[in-house]
């Protein structure tokens, strides 16, 4: 088929044609930040789930929603917890630029701005962004970060609302946060919900996130609903591969959905890919997507996903980081003992703990509980033994 008018847009963040399976945590992030803006309390959303499932694409959705709704929207995407202070203010800086000033909030942008500056200049991997702005002393600026986060975060509600506005943040990769960066945000964010404050975040995580928060389970509670989400059903698999092709004349025949569901196991990172393959491979001048065409896209899809989903984390492990995959790989998809995976290398647990740790450290696994492992990867398993097909 014409590979111009293919629907199909696999890709980290991208949004898809038909953004299936999500219609509930965008209908609840509505609802909150509408309540926002009218004063009232409300909680925005930690999304979290596995590489793939889409939660960069559902925190974009949710800042298109907020723009809509008279928010001014900025998106963080966390590489190291400590440049969270840096990141957070030159976010902010931007917000408050894009609320503009008329006449009678203009002196409400001048403080929020000077707050702002004193906040830079308390921490120093910050105190390096310009600005012009007279600092605002005493406020934002005590070095304990929670606290300060609390002043500027209800310094910029306040200016929002002058401006009958809203601002939101929507943070990604928040499991890079330690526990200590987690709990400042959490407690700024208290601080400004708590006035009725047109400020919100919303954030994403892999599944750790949810472990790492537990420390500051109490506000995370108040502040937040949790949404972790993972595979599409069936009917959502459908409605993701089928609505896009409509839009073009091309229909799907029922055999060619339900096997692309069974070798994608229903991750929209893999449908879209499976699905553009697909397109692609289809009898030219048809306008329908076969079952055979499914099944010769299935290779091509395979060798694009290692290619540049799987191999970009996994050339970054060691060679005794790689076995350790390999093993896991080996004990089967899903949560794994990690006496298990040391027994299969001929290691006691504590030999390999330090493995263990730089994986969980590269976001390639996670501890879903005490004593277990898990890819952060859907099928991960899998590339781990087309990669090393031999385990040793």
């Amino acid at each position: 088929m014409d590979q111009v008018r293919n629907p199909y847009t696999p890709g980290a963040g991208v949004r898809p044609f038909e953004l299936a399976g999500r219609v509930s945590e965008v209908r609840d992030m509505d609802v909150a930040l509408q309540r926002m803006l009218t004063g009232r309390t409300a909680k925005s959303q930690l999304v979290t789930g596995l590489r793939g499932v889409g939660k960069t694409v559902l925190l974009h959705e949710f800042g298109r929603v907020a723009m809509k709704r008279g928010f001014v929207h900025e998106h963080i995407e966390v590489h190291d917890g400590e440049q969270l202070p840096l990141q957070l203010a030159v976010a902010l800086r931007k917000a408050l630029l894009k609320l503009g000033g008329k006449k009678k909030t203009k002196g409400v942008n001048r403080r929020a701005l000077g707050v702002l500056r004193a906040f830079t200049l308390a921490y120093p991997v910050a105190a390096t962004l310009h600005s012009e702005a007279e600092v605002v002393r005493g406020v934002a600026d005590s070095g304990d970060l929670g606290h300060d986060l609390a002043d500027l975060f209800e310094e910029l509600g306040g200016a929002a609302h002058a401006h009958e506005a809203g601002i939101f943040l929507t943070i990604d990769e928040m499991h890079h946060l330690a526990s200590t960066g987690l709990d400042a945000l959490l407690r700024g964010l208290h601080r400004a919900n708590g006035a009725g404050l047109p400020f919100a975040v919303a954030g994403a995580g892999l599944p750790s996130l949810a472990a790492v928060s537990e420390e500051a389970r109490t506000h995370a509670e108040q502040m937040f609903r949790f949404h972790p989400i993972g595979a599409l059903a069936p009917e959502e698999c459908s409605t993701a591969v089928v609505a896009p092709a409509a839009e073009e004349g091309v229909s799907w025949k029922g055999a060619a959905v339900a096997r692309l569901f069974e070798v994608t196991q229903g991750y929209p990172y893999f449908i879209q890919e499976f699905a553009r393959q697909a397109w692609d491979l289809a009898e030219a001048g048809s306008e329908v997507i076969r079952l055979g065409d499914v099944e010769r896209s299935i290779p091509l899809a395979i060798a694009e996903l290692d290619q540049g989903f799987f191999q970009f984390r996994a050339v970054r492990t060691t060679d005794p980081e790689r076995h350790y995959l390999r093993a896991m790989a080996e004990l089967g998809p899903g949560i794994v003992r990690s006496a298990d995976v040391a027994t299969l290398l001929h290691k006691k647990t504590t030999q390999v703990a330090p493995v263990r740790d730089a994986l969980m450290k590269k976001a390639i696994c996670f501890s879903p509980r005490f004593n277990e492992l898990a890819f952060t990867f859907p099928m991960f398993d899998e590339f781990m033994k087309r990669w090393m097909p031999q385990f040793s």
